[in-house]
């Protein structure tokens, strides 16, 4: 079969999505004249501001007559989900490596996945150009990599290839400067295998993505297993617990460059986009009724951390953006772990709050920051670690931390994690350059608010990255930090004179003409115990007038949270009001006289 099916597998930053825009190129799939924007195939908003793939998606190109169909895969371990139903589709992966950095703790996950579902691996040492590479031991830490995770000898025979994606080529030999991906492309040709299916099978597809348009409606992904689909076909569905649903095929497309094109008949192996099915799911089986068996549905790792969600039900609720009912605010929910099998939805304590469960913080901050751009409000509470009872003990989950730093940074981080129930396993340096790795053990609580903490105390300097270990026993329930809060004792808007004479007591978040309300949280207390001020009131007026004027009541520092701080802040007795143009911290309890001072 001319068809390769392939996943770009790679820790963060890795250059993956670069190299993917350099293959595209090379293998003509643009026009010389047309100018293409860089990471094209990260084409989401949240993607292109922060620089990382957070979902997983398709392309493809021909090279030599051969149609390869491309998976770019996230590299964040936050989103592990994406990547786990990603290798469904494929037959083989280029596993992608920086040439100073090396293999990552989310390169060892990634590689173990890939390897325990038999996927043939391609080895592509990037950044080669970088004046700090450490091809050689680079190359051995690969090795050692594939022998801890091999599930057998002859996956330890792989091809590695050393490249430059920024710069566009890819070359076999190390010592030797290509102009281009030619030897990249021929070796995907050569060595990933075609799809393992078979054609005169009945029709059978995994459901592995959900995509939505607003002509056919809902339209299911997924690699054809076996036989072959044609439009009009009468197929069904075959859901969770043996539930089953007829449909027509009202739309048949497989992609085709960075888009999709229609056909009237696709066979096994192809990379198919179904419409016509009513709410599929991923994991589920389309088929035909006379054969009506389904295929292992997707299992994914469980999540790690919880966060609560609930209706806004703050004074200012319903000023910024589109007030969303709790019913609302399930759906939407919902409809996000309907599109990733990595997230997990409950109903909390009240009938308006639910909790959702991720693989991480970073996927819960990055679904809330899309739903808050759509234009919805809510309020977040503090993200949590999930239990699990084992044995009849309860256990919380511990995590393998790897942080690339600066030699002199070492008295800085250590401590830092060692306050977060960190311990350092192992350090050594990294050749050829003024860096040291160290690899930590620490509960996953000790994670949550870590990122902007250590990014603050290193200058932005820090590599981390993390991989879930096992369990632990449950340390208890703990404080997010120690200071306590300013909370507003009464409506209105904040002044200048209010807040000056406020900040001896801590530090302010907010500045001076900012609707306020009772129970609203505008600052960090010096002291571990909340204070309920008055942020509102106004400097009386007198018939004195002085040449300074009020130059002595200017606020120092840039006052302001954003989301990720103001999530990592926060305890359990306080949530996050969230709205599209601003983020708001409050009391559970706003009113002031049925609130204690001291903090449980």
């Amino acid at each position: 079969m001319n068809i390769r099916n392939l996943a770009i597998i790679s820790h963060v930053d890795h250059g993956k999505t670069t190299l993917i825009d350099g293959l595209f190129r090379n293998a003509g799939l643009f026009e010389g004249h047309k100018i293409l924007a860089e990471r094209v195939m990260d084409s989401g908003e949240l993607e292109k501001e922060r620089g990382i793939t957070i979902t997983a998606k398709n392309a493809s190109f021909v090279w030599k007559e051969v149609q390869v169909n491309i998976v770019d895969t996230p590299g964040h371990s936050d989103f592990g989900g994406e990547v786990e139903r990603a290798l469904h589709m494929v037959d083989g992966a280029l596993l992608l490596v920086d040439a100073a950095e090396g293999p990552l703790p989310q390169t060892r996950f990634v590689l173990q996945k890939a390897l325990e579902k038999g996927i043939k691996i391609i080895c592509v040492i990037n950044k080669v150009d970088r004046s700090d590479a450490r091809i050689a031991e680079v190359e051995e830490q690969l090795l050692e990599l594939f022998y801890d995770v091999a599930v057998n000898s002859q996956q330890l025979s792989y091809t590695t290839l050393y490249a430059s994606a920024k710069e566009g080529w890819a070359s076999l030999h190390k010592d030797v400067r290509k102009t281009d991906f030619s030897d990249l492309l021929d070796h995907i040709i050569q060595e990933i295998p075609p799809p393992n299916v078979n054609p005169s099978a009945p029709f059978q597809m995994l459901v592995t993505n959900l995509k939505y348009s607003p002509y056919v409606g809902q339209i299911a992904v997924g690699r054809i297993e076996s036989g072959s689909v044609t439009m009009n076909q009468r197929l069904v569905l075959l859901g969770e617990n043996g539930k089953s649903s007829g449909f027509n095929v009202t739309s048949l497309e497989t992609f085709s460059g960075l888009g999709t094109a229609h056909f009237e008949e696709l066979r096994a192996g192809t990379v198919a986009l179904i419409a016509g099915v009513t709410d599929p799911r991923i994991g589920d089986t389309i088929t035909t009724a006379e054969y009506n068996q389904a295929l292992p549905r997707i299992k994914v790792d469980p999540p790690t951390v919880a966060v609560r969600i609930s209706i806004n039900t703050s004074p200012l609720a319903g000023r910024d953006g589109k007030y969303a009912t709790s019913r609302k605010v399930y759906e939407l929910l919902q409809t996000a772990c309907l599109e990733n099998v990595a997230l997990q939805l409950d109903v909390a304590n009240g009938a308006n709050v639910f909790l959702l469960k991720a693989r991480g913080e970073l996927a819960l901050v990055i679904l809330i920051e899309q739903l808050r751009r759509q234009g919805w409000e809510f309020m977040v509470g503090r993200p949590e670690i999930i239990p699990v009872e084992l044995d009849g003990q309860k256990m919380e989950p511990e995590e393998i931390l790897t942080i690339d730093i600066p030699d002199t940074l070492v008295g800085i981080v250590t401590p830092l994690l060692a306050s977060r129930g960190g311990r350092m396993e192992n350090m050594k340096p990294l050749e050829g350059s003024s860096r040291v790795r160290m690899k930590f053990v620490i509960p996953a609580r000790g994670l949550i608010g870590l990122r902007s903490q250590m990014l603050t105390e290193t200058w932005g300097q820090a590599i981390y990255s993390s991989s879930f270990k096992g369990y632990i026993p449950y340390q208890g329930k703990r404080f997010s930090r120690i200071n306590g809060a300013l909370i507003a004792d009464r409506a209105g808007q904040t002044t200048d004179y209010a807040l000056f004479n406020l900040q001896p007591r801590g530090r302010l978040f907010l500045g001076s003409g900012v609707d306020v309300y009772e129970g609203m949280v505008f600052g960090e207390h010096n002291k571990d115990t909340n204070l309920n001020c008055n942020a509102v009131v106004a400097k009386k007026l007198t018939n004195m007038r002085s040449a300074g004027k009020d130059d002595s009541t200017k606020l120092k520092g840039r006052p302001g949270l954003g989301l990720e701080e103001a999530l990592e802040w926060i305890d359990e007795d306080e949530w996050v009001e969230v709205t599209p143009l601003t983020v708001r911290i409050r009391k559970h309890e706003l009113r002031s006289n049925f609130r204690k001072v001291t903090r449980k």
